[in-house]
């Protein structure tokens, strides 16, 4: 998975062709870092479809408040720069995560 960061997340998912799903995390969001194995095997499953990118939000706060990510974890689904789709917190589960990539491609 693509770690991405303020300088990158233009060009890797705003900028992106196709579909992007990014995992907001943080370094001290324990069920961030549950949920991070599951979201790479998604990635290993609909890579080829989707393409998959993490932030770190503790190195990049203005730009998670600029894309409206409020809470963590947060998944998102990006496309032609724009928001399509997002689970946030107790939504963002493995099966949940799994039914939105699905609905996109």
């Amino acid at each position: 998975m693509l770690d991405v960061d303020k300088k990158t997340f233009e060009e890797e998912v705003l900028q992106a062709e196709g579909y992007v799903l990014v995992d907001f995390w943080g370094k001290s969001c324990e069920p961030c870092k549950a949920l991070m194995p599951h979201v790479e095997e998604l990635e290993n499953k609909y890579g080829e479809d989707v393409k998959f990118v993490k932030l770190d939000t503790s190195s990049a706060r203005r730009l998670a408040i600029k894309q409206k990510v409020l809470g963590l974890p947060t998944i998102t689904i990006y496309k032609g720069g724009e928001k399509v789709d997002e689970l946030t917190k107790d939504d963002a589960k493995p099966e949940k995560i799994e039914e939105m990539i699905k609905k996109y491609i």
